[in-house]
């Protein structure tokens, strides 16, 4: 039995006939998962028959991203395991190459997610579980391990009172310029918040020059990354940055999540062997090769892989 990525690149080598969709649907929107109840099961309150999952694009485009990532980079399931856990990334793959679709999303949402970041209530004999919101609250916010990074600072004055300083952040938030130059805005607002610089003091009355060092990964350089592109207008993404240069490693864009304001809804575009694929689970047809790079005048998030070292 192939796995899901072997029938993912298979569809894409044997695509003669131009019929540029997949055939086998792969984490369709929602999902419900049936409790195969015992005996004793009638004496549980609650008693659950069933769990629904509703809203699920949050974590959907994600979950696509992360297993094409860990089949594409024979190195990333075992480094990838000292942040999220052995038993989950062999649990991932293995749910996703079953086809296991809903179980993997459950997986997610109880192994990683905190209680109070979903909606769940009893309707009937059902547990609903709601993940309506933002995907960055859903998902990257629980990788607090895999892409914590922190920057010190010095005041040049020995009088300031907070001379040293340590902003830690648990995500990669990019910021657009607030002045917009020319060049490649992404690749400029992401220097912005690596790269060391020497800025005037902001402490009241100091009048000192405050100087930045490199912003580090805290736990080593990763082997993806993701940067928050919320904040960005559609204008501002003219040009998307195939590489960057992050904590003196080269990374690679493998994929993005696009975000739709009138559906309020979350898809995502990914790479497999050069080509690029559009994923959305709300769909009939939920993956589709696309002719071309596709537009990311949508974009919510950027995901970039570690290049390999020479």
């Amino acid at each position: 039995m192939k796995t899901l990525f072997e029938e993912i690149k298979a569809s894409i080598k044997n695509n003669y006939n131009q019929d540029r969709s997949f055939w086998r649907p792969v984490l369709p929107w929602g999902g419900v998962f049936t409790i195969k109840a015992g005996r004793k099961a009638v004496s549980c309150t609650p008693l659950y028959v069933e769990i629904r999952l509703k809203n699920t694009c949050t974590i959907d485009g994600f979950l696509m991203l992360l297993y094409v990532i860990l089949n594409e980079n024979e190195n990333f399931p075992r480094e990838l395991s000292l942040h999220l856990g052995r038993e989950f990334v062999d649990c991932f793959l293995y749910l996703m190459d079953t086809y296991s679709f809903t179980t993997v999303k459950l997986l997610w949402i109880w192994d990683k997610m905190e209680k109070q970041q979903y909606k769940s209530e009893v309707h009937k004999a059902s547990l609903i579980i709601d993940l309506f919101g933002n995907e960055h609250d859903n998902f990257t916010k629980n990788l607090e391990n895999l892409m914590s990074t922190i920057q010190e600072s010095y005041c040049s004055n020995w009088r300031c009172p907070t001379r040293v300083q340590e902003d830690q952040q648990r995500t990669i938030n990019i910021n657009p310029p607030q002045e917009i130059p020319h060049g490649n805005l992404i690749r400029l607002a992401v220097d912005e918040l690596f790269c060391s610089r020497i800025e005037l003091c902001e402490e009241h009355g100091c009048g000192g020059l405050r100087e930045f060092s490199q912003r580090v990964f805290c736990h080593g350089a990763p082997p993806f990354v993701v940067l928050n592109m919320q904040h960005w207008k559609s204008e501002d993404l003219a040009y998307v940055p195939y590489y960057l240069d992050l904590s003196d490693h080269k990374y690679l864009l493998e994929g993005a999540t696009l975000f739709n304001k009138e559906e309020h809804h979350y898809s995502a575009a990914f790479q497999i062997d050069g080509h690029w694929m559009h994923y959305d689970g709300l769909r009939n047809v939920n993956l589709i090769l696309l002719n071309k790079p596709p537009e990311f005048l949508l974009l919510s998030s950027l995901v970039y892989i570690r290049a390999a070292e020479k």
